[in-house]
């Protein structure tokens, strides 16, 4: 059975364990991504970060854009959304479609 993880700071992310996913607090971006690498190669399908620690570790991220599993999504944080989520969004409908037909191309 697969699961769910979630990355970012403490205050961030500790709600998430209230339903069920696992949780991996974090202080810095290079514990980040040493978590990102660990975990993506067990059973998680779907792995959130929070934006503030997914803007330092975005070459690590690209390295599954191609992968089936996991997906990795960024969310807002304690201190709200920087854009990056769905900036995210944008390029993976994009790349999919071969358009921009979310905001047609105003973005």
């Amino acid at each position: 059975m697969y699961k769910i993880g979630v990355i970012g700071d403490r205050e961030s992310i500790l709600g998430f364990k209230a339903v069920g996913l696992d949780v991996f607090p974090v202080d810095d971006p290079e514990e980040a991504r040493k978590i990102l690498k660990r975990i993506a190669k067990e059973d998680f399908a779907i792995i959130y970060i929070t934006e503030q620690v997914y803007q330092f570790m975005m070459d690590e991220v690209d390295e599954y854009t191609d992968s089936r599993l996991p997906a990795i999504i960024p969310i807002p944080g304690k201190d709200g959304t920087l854009g990056i989520g769905m900036t995210s969004v944008k390029k993976s409908v994009e790349r999919a479609v071969g358009a921009d037909i979310l905001f047609g191309g105003d973005n």
